[in-house]
């Protein structure tokens, strides 16, 4: 490898959003440990240079301060660990969306080691880009290096394991084709097209994550293919019958699982009450939720005078389509053609 190359080895996270799930400490500890073990990893496997891909911040507005004593624990620990660590601000970094000039990572900038990429550069044969803003993309299809890492909401890849983005007439996949690879954070869900390569998240964060746990980190060495580590301790996101889980409930439960149930068979509250906290128990998971099936929903039981602890189906549909965060999609035009229905 050119000594004029910016990296021997390294590794590549994206997407962690300390303060997620309303400055949840469970959140912000399982990014902390997230941090702990992607530097054991990278540091066993010869990795000199890290970068991260952007989101670090869930919320761009602000910071709570419990969330960001984590923050500022992990940030100086991958700046110490690695001798260059890159750091890309993406839009849930940017107080603005269409703005950078206002982050809430700057900061992070006088830690020793880590340089905040707010600007696209081009250095040691890569470019490293941030979340594109105004006519930032022409430029970029100018751009000539071998590697290309950024924050890219490219059309035509999964947001989502649903939801594909739709046509932008902005930056394509197609004019950055040069590029050995372009590597991308912002959608959460590991992809690949052609020389793309969307590395997915540190670990699954919520049930659009359902049964998809290729998360956690990529290595790269120079001229080399992406090798993709999961982080064996990440939590994990079910949806399941319960027949399923009865049936073998020890291969879909662990002490981090979330886990959402749809009752396809008949129980009484009590039998569903029990099972919660069996298996709540037993496995220490951290949520069980059963959910009622439309199909054999008894009017009966809905009409009885208790509190059902169970989550509404449309509820978690409407959560999922009012969080979707994309200029191209309007969350209240896809809850009204999902109310419609």
């Amino acid at each position: 490898m050119s000594t004029d190359n910016l990296f021997n080895k390294i590794a590549v996270c994206t997407d962690i959003h300390f303060g997620n799930k309303s400055n949840s400490l469970t959140h912000n500890k399982d990014c902390e440990d997230f941090v702990d073990w992607f530097i054991a990893t990278a540091q066993e496997n010869n990795c000199e240079t890290a970068i991260f891909l952007g989101d670090w911040h869930h919320h761009r507005a602000s910071i709570n301060v419990s969330t960001l004593n984590y923050s500022l624990r992990s940030l100086e620990k991958l700046g110490t660990s690695f001798d260059n660590f890159y750091f890309i601000t993406g839009n849930h970094d940017l107080y603005y969306r269409d703005r950078r000039d206002l982050n809430s990572v700057e900061f992070a900038s006088r830690f020793k080691g880590i340089t905040i990429v707010n600007e696209p550069f081009n250095a040691g044969n890569c470019a490293i880009v941030p979340w594109l803003v105004g006519d930032d993309y022409k430029k970029l299809k100018k751009v000539k290096a071998k590697y290309i890492f950024g924050h890219f909401e490219l059309p035509h890849f999964y947001m989502n394991a649903m939801i594909q983005m739709p046509e932008t007439n902005e930056l394509h996949a197609e004019d950055m084709h040069k590029a050995d690879y372009v590597f991308s954070g912002h959608f959460h869900k590991r992809q690949q097209r052609k020389n793309v390569v969307y590395v997915g998240n540190c670990f699954p964060h919520n049930y659009s994550d359902a049964w998809d746990d290729d998360r956690g980190m990529m290595m790269l060495e120079w001229d080399g293919e992406p090798e993709f580590v999961a982080w064996p301790d990440a939590p994990s996101y079910k949806t399941l019958k319960l027949s399923q889980l009865l049936d073998d409930p020890s291969s879909y439960l662990t002490d981090k699982t979330y886990a959402r149930v749809v009752m396809d068979i008949d129980i009484s509250y009590e039998e569903a009450n029990y099972v919660k906290e069996t298996f709540a128990e037993q496995f220490k998971m951290r949520e069980l939720s059963l959910l009622p099936d439309k199909e054999k929903l008894d009017l009966d039981i809905l009409n009885e005078d208790i509190e059902l602890n169970f989550d509404s189906i449309d509820s978690i549909v409407i959560d999922q389509l009012s969080n979707i965060e994309s200029e191209h999609y309007d969350p209240q035009m896809l809850l009204d053609i999902y109310r419609s229905i």
